[in-house]
């Protein structure tokens, strides 16, 4: 029924003369919105002057359409990326203005390709991945075509039918068949490189007037439905909006799903796109923003560290989900960005930031499920605190995250007071910098950042989980056994079985408030039940300085060797070692403004080393960065109970220092008849205790430790003296 209206439509366009467009992002009501404001508010001026000075300089320069040679970040690589972004902004403000001028420069650009396309042999730099024509990858002759296509979307009423006829059969229409027929792996992917595809030629469908490019785009190539963007929808997001490749490619992977929805809105609403699995993109808008912390996105698998929330892709989502919602919160993240889109969406959004309608984002303590069904896991997100700063400790217990997925099965990482302090290393890529390997992916991102060794989770006999396997990785996940929330602790425990043959990983995370006076503490109990003795590793990689230590380290100033020779050990110096007879270490850094005390007890005695990321990097491929490696070389059954305390102020301005030490003055466990107590006492006499069950469970637990004797029911409890 609704391709049939879609046809009718097309008949009705073709009988006319004429489809009514623009039709895709950008609509008649866009265009006469934009027209009618006398003076526009000051997002939507940015982004209109940052393109009439694209286009300007454009026309002035001329058209520059050079023979791909390329890869990423070189000179015809973004030389092709500004086209089609020239392409886009003159066809807008063609339709803004009505200037000829606008109209001239995009048809100009469109003929030229469609002059060289079709003789265009497949990319002399493509490598493993699909290959593209203009581009090293066909990914990104998808993102080519997305913006391209809403540039001529915006002219073709009023081109004449002989460049109408040229740009759809020599450009637009090859390009189409080359993303999809001709490229089927890509294709029917269930992946971004897929989303991009399926965006790029459904909205060339709509623009065409084509419903078959329509269909082929949301119902895949054989129009069953296992590919194509409906599918993409159903399988690549969780019922709560999580992404299983992560924030990073979330973010990138938005654009496609946006654009494509809101050109299926726009042309057959009666498909409710935005209503389909319950809301799933605007759900997955929403959940693209809580995945961040300081305006940047968690640096999971892999990710681009420096990509946050002023995004392209994340300001096109902001508008849509404003216009589709009305959530205030929304314009906060929009004021941030500090620029909109050339839409009526875009100009909504600047309207109501400049009428100071903004409020908070409402940032929330959540956990994001993974999984088609929600059941593979999920990304816990805990905050404690007021505002955009709170303390928040992510516990990445999610699938594998397909190719792009690293090897770190719960994995940890902790912000503070604005800044990251137990850091991720994200991806070895230097994205678009030609010196950098053309910008891929550089060979330390396997041989180092997927790496387990390079997270702050546990590695045993310095082997990768799954060794290193990632489509045997993709077929597992952690299993979340506790989560819960409240004003004075937030909490989540997950465990995996087989990461390792035989293991049982587990890991329970509390985030505690103290007193009015103290930051919450970060308190992680990790268990780990091998088959054998083995040698086990926690490291944890910090950004700050170090400043203190209770132990006296042996420092290896002459001569530095790396840890190992392989997964990741080959990476490491270690830069200083002294062994912990008693399971006790403690070290304090100082970042900003804020010294962090790191407390670590074990059920063995072990060692403890200071390493440092940058071992066995011949091209200076890797950053440098510390890290703390706790180490038991020959356990059975190994608990490491770490304990990460925010203290103190440092002031260079004002020159003063206060509580640079730790206020923790005491760290003691006790555990038996499946419960355990720890026990961490404070400088001024108070003490916090925690009692843990093994399982979550409604079980009666009592311990006694030190004469004193604590009974709780269910999974924990937090006693205050």
């Amino acid at each position: 029924m609704i391709r049939t209206s879609l046809i009718a439509l097309c008949l009705l366009g073709a009988a006319s003369g004429a489809m009514a467009q623009p039709s895709l992002i950008l609509t008649e009501d866009g265009v006469d919105a934009v027209q009618a404001t006398k003076e526009y508010p000051p997002l939507f001026a940015k982004a209109y002057r940052q393109a009439e000075t694209r286009v300007a300089r454009s026309i002035r320069d001329g058209l520059i359409v050079p023979v791909p040679t390329d890869p990423g970040g070189g000179y015809t690589h973004e030389r092709h990326k500004e086209n089609y972004k020239i392409i886009h902004d003159a066809g807008l403000l063609y339709q803004f203005t009505g200037e000829q001028k606008y109209l001239d420069h995009a048809e100009a650009y469109l003929l030229a390709y469609a002059d060289m396309y079709t003789d265009l042999p497949l990319h002399p730099e493509r490598k493993n991945q699909a290959p593209g024509k203009l581009f090293w990858q066909s990914l990104n002759e998808a993102v080519w075509l997305v913006y391209s296509i809403q540039g001529y979307d915006a002219i073709r009423d009023d081109l004449s039918p002989q460049s109408r006829e040229r740009i759809e059969t020599e450009l637009l229409r090859p390009m189409a068949e080359f993303l999809s027929t001709e490229s089927p792996e890509t294709f029917r992917k269930i992946h971004n490189h897929g989303t991009w595809a399926a965006a790029s030629v459904g909205m060339t469908g709509y623009a065409l007037g084509d419903p078959e490019l329509v269909e082929r785009s949301l119902m895949g190539l054989d129009k069953d439905g296992t590919s194509g963007f409906l599918a993409q929808l159903d399988q690549l997001f969780s019922p709560d909006g999580y992404y299983t490749e992560g924030p990073y490619y979330q973010r990138y992977a938005l654009m496609p799903f946006v654009l494509f929805g809101q050109a299926i809105e726009n042309n057959e609403p009666e498909r409710k796109i935005f209503e389909y699995r319950e809301g799933i993109l605007l759900k997955a808008i929403t959940s693209t923003v809580q995945q961040s912390y300081g305006g940047k996105f968690f640096p999971i698998n892999d990710a681009i560290r420096e990509k946050g929330l002023d995004t392209i892709e994340l300001v096109y989502g902001v508008a849509a989900a404003y216009s589709l919602t009305g959530d205030k919160g929304l314009l906060s993240i929009a004021e941030q960005q500090g620029v909109t889109v050339l839409t009526g969406d875009g100009l909504n959004v600047a309207t109501s930031v400049a009428k100071g309608n903004a409020e908070p984002f409402s940032y929330e303590t959540m956990i994001l499920s993974d999984g088609p069904d929600g059941e593979q896991g999920g990304l816990a997100i805990l905050r404690m605190g007021k505002g955009e700063d709170a303390q928040t400790v992510v516990a990445k217990h999610t699938s594998q995250g397909m190719g792009h997925g690293h090897f770190d099965k719960l994995a940890l990482i902790l912000y503070d007071g604005g800044q990251e302090i137990l850091t991720d290393y994200g991806a070895a890529r230097f994205l678009n910098v030609p010196s950098k390997d053309g910008g891929r992916y550089l060979p330390e991102n396997t041989s180092w950042a997927k790496q387990t060794v390079a997270h702050n989770t546990v590695v045993v006999n310095e082997t990768t989980h799954f060794d290193g396997d990632w489509e045997r990785a993709q077929e597992s996940w952690p299993t979340i056994r506790f989560f819960e929330t409240s004003d004075e602790v937030n909490i989540v425990s997950a465990t995996i079985g087989d990461a390792y043959p035989d293991t049982d990983l587990t890991r329970t995370s509390l985030q505690i408030t103290t007193d009015d006076t103290r930051a919450p503490l970060l308190v992680d109990v990790f268990d780990v039940e091998p088959p054998k003795r083995s040698t086990i590793d926690l490291p944890f990689y910090f950004s700050g300085q170090l400043t203190d230590t209770d132990l006296p380290l042996r420092r290896y100033n002459a001569r530095q060797t790396a840890l190992g020779d392989k997964n990741g050990y080959q990476h490491l110096w270690t830069e200083a070692v002294a062994d912990t007879p008693d399971g006790h270490s403690r070290f304090t850094w100082l970042n900003k403004d804020r010294f962090y005390t790191y407390h670590s007890l074990t059920s063995d005695a072990g060692e403890a080393r200071i390493v440092r990321i940058g071992a066995n990097d011949p091209n200076f491929n890797l950053r440098s960065q510390q890290g703390i490696m706790i180490r038991l070389k020959d356990s059975k059954t190994a608990r490491f109970i770490s304990v990460f305390e925010p203290h103190g102020t440092y002031d260079p301005a004002q020159e003063f220092t206060v509580e640079s030490e730790s206020q923790i003055t005491s760290l003691q466990s006790t555990h038996k008849n499946r419960a355990s107590l720890i026990r961490i006492e404070f400088s001024g006499g108070e003490a916090l205790v925690i009692g843990l069950g093994e399982e979550p469970s409604d079980k009666k637990h009592t311990l006694t430790h030190d004469g004193r004797t604590y009974s709780w029911t269910g999974f924990y409890k937090i006693f205050r003296e």
